[in-house]
């Protein structure tokens, strides 16, 4: 026989293997679901593709997994006849994790609590990898479902490399045999292995079988038994269906510890047939925002998986929402390219999402301390649904939850609300966009509005800007951004009018002093603070300016140009002017000057040019007491 291949694991599997195999786990039994669920995979995608390749199926449609635990050699073997591999396919499969977020979840592991670990895995499309929680060794001989293919035998201790050669496997399907350690022999007890598989595969499809030994006549007899109750519950009615079983399904398809914060089951019946189960997660996956965002829907026809994550069915704002899809209308050979272009996918998916949506609008009436920590973890996502689905926009804006100027830090208020308490005689719905709510919360941009008790809402997400330019307007009000464009009252303001008229040429001195200015003025609309910088009222936001930059869309420096509003009232302005009536030339003018422009940027959030300078301005007022 040729000698075995021997292969080097890629460098992060290596790391990861390393993790699992020195690391102490509490729920290594995860490692039989994550192996029942590929095996469950491998029979899906073969069913799947002898829709239109009958051959591959030819002779065997028996659909099982099979389990043989043999206590006296200590291993435990899991058997699937499902698409099997091909050699190349090994080596790619099972040498490789082919996944962008595999660095950041090696970090994760490492950083998690031990307890925690085991629920990462199956996140991660890393489920194999689990058998070393319980094996020193694992074997795997695979024969794929491909005419003429031969069997092939994988094999690892986990420590750094694989071997591959061939092997004799009578029919199509994978074997994966796991060399127990001593502390992890309970996996080949007949008990443990009915409790594993009823917590966490009990609705897998296909049926988990394995020959126990039992008592007839007196007899003692072999007798293969099937472990699962393979109920698929989304195909029952509410009533019939407990809380604990909607709990393991979740934790089924979600690969997910918790408990779901909402259930949704529906059953569509007349023009067009089809049942969904959906889940609302209470918490965010900890891959969420790292690996490639996918619609969580599985898809059915007549219970035959047609796709694990069908992005037909809910739009990418949804892509949070976990569950399965089960249509009696789509044809059983629907292919991908027919997913895309199907109308009776199209009906399913609106309906689909109006449920989703009216589920949400219930949690949030009715259970608003659930729904606002849901918002906490999913808001930023859901917020995406204002300018990608325009039909639902206005019911997706009801479901916004936002600080403001009149709620507690950590609480919230809505559109519907704002709009409510408006004043009547307030035309605009008042907002301001930043980094943290103790930034906006002390920012010069609303003490006016504040002083008049009008409520303005705050924006810390950086999808927020884009947000509101998709939303526009609300209930008829427009959005506007109190650091942008002009006070309303300024333009009619006399002591505005006179100071301007009595101070034009130290309006015009400063502009020209300072670089990157568009116009300086005066404003009624600072109370406390001393100056400010606005952006025209269609210009772009310097909260939108520090994301441009951040994403490389602007250069460090290259800004639109500002407008400085200076308060007339304040006593570093008015020193100022003082200074500039007696002596026009006085440099104390312009340094006074550089450190209003310098405060107002560090106020709105960025950063000064030149913060030594701005330092030494600062100690020369504060040493020479100027404006005591």
């Amino acid at each position: 026989m040729p000698t075995p291949a021997t292969h080097e694991f890629k460098t992060e599997l290596k790391q990861l293997l390393d993790i699992i195999v020195h690391s102490l786990y509490t729920k290594r039994e995860i490692f039989l679901r994550e192996l029942i669920s590929n095996a469950a995979d491998a029979i899906d995608k073969l069913r799947f593709s002898a829709l239109t390749q009958p051959d591959l199926a030819a002779g065997d449609t028996d659909y099982r997994i099979h389990l043989t635990a043999d206590a006296a050699a200590g291993t435990l073997m899991i058997s699937d006849n499902g698409i099997g591999m091909t050699r190349d396919e090994v080596i790619e499969n099972l040498g490789t994790i082919a996944r962008s977020g595999t660095r950041q979840f090696i970090e994760t592991l490492k950083a998690a609590n031990a307890t925690n670990r085991p629920e990462l895995i199956g996140q991660f499309g890393v489920g194999f990898y689990a058998s070393f929680m319980a094996a020193d060794r694992v074997t795997v001989i695979t024969r794929s479902a491909t005419p003429g293919a031969a069997a092939v035998k994988w094999e690892s201790d986990g420590q750094g490399s694989f071997a591959v050669e061939d092997a004799q496997r009578a029919g199509r399907g994978t074997d994966v045999i796991l060399h127990l350690r001593e502390d992890a022999r309970d996996f080949v007890q007949e008990y443990r292995l009915r409790q594993v598989i009823r917590q966490y595969s009990d609705f897998i499809e296909h049926p988990v079988q394995m020959e126990v030994e039992v008592e007839r006549d007196g007899k003692k007899l072999k007798e293969t038994q099937t472990l699962n109750s393979r109920k698929a519950i989304w195909l029952k009615g509410k009533s019939e269906v407990k809380p604990e079983e909607y709990d393991e399904f979740y934790q089924q398809v979600s690969r997910d510890s918790e408990k779901p914060a909402k259930v949704i089951h529906m059953a569509a019946e007349g023009a067009m047939e089809f049942k969904a189960l959906m889940f609302v997660p209470a918490k965010r996956p900890f891959d969420f925002f790292w690996r490639e965002p996918k619609a969580g829907l599985q898809l059915y026809v007549r219970r035959v998986l047609i796709s694990h994550e069908c992005e037909e069915l809910l739009p990418q704002y949804l892509r949070f929402i976990k569950g399965v899809v089960d249509s009696s209308d789509l044809p059983l050979n629907v292919s991908r390219e027919m997913l895309q272009h199907n109308p009776i996918l199209t009906r399913i998916r609106k309906n689909l999402v109006n449920r989703i949506v009216k589920s949400l609008e219930e949690m949030k009436t009715e259970e608003s301390e659930k729904y606002t920590q849901f918002f906490g973890e999913f808001g930023v996502i859901l917020k995406e649904g204002i300018s990608g689905d325009f039909e639902n926009r206005t019911r997706i804006a009801d479901l916004l939850l936002i600080e403001s100027t009149r709620t507690e830090p950590g609480k919230f208020t809505s559109l519907p609300d704002y709009v409510k308490a408006m004043p009547a005689d307030q035309k605009e719905i008042l907002y301001l966009v930043g980094e943290t709510r103790e930034q906006l919360d002390g920012s010069p941009y609303v003490e006016a509005f504040r002083a008049k008790n009008q409520e303005v809402l705050l924006f810390t997400d950086p999808i927020d800007e884009f947000l509101i330019d998709s939303l526009g307007e609300y209930q008829g009000k427009h959005l506007k951004a109190i650091d942008r464009g002009q006070v309303d009252s300024d333009s009619s303001d006399e002591k505005i009018k006179t100071r301007t008229t009595e101070l034009k040429s130290l309006l015009e001195l400063i502009k020209a002093k300072l670089s990157g200015l568009k116009e300086v003025r005066y404003t009624s609309r600072l109370k406390d603070s001393a100056a400010c910088l606005v952006a025209d009222e269609h210009g772009m936001s310097a909260h939108m300016e520090r994301l441009m930059k951040r994403v490389g869309k602007s250069e460090e420096g290259q800004s639109a140009p500002r407008i400085l509003e200076l308060n007339p009232d304040h006593a570093l302005v008015q020193a100022m002017e003082k200074l500039y009536q007696k002596n026009p030339t006085d440099d104390r003018v312009q340094e006074i000057a550089a450190v209003l422009h310098d405060q107002a940027v560090i106020a709105e959030g960025s950063r000064v040019s030149d913060p030594a300078a701005f330092a030494r301005r600062v100690n020369a007022l504060l040493v020479n007491g100027i404006g005591a």
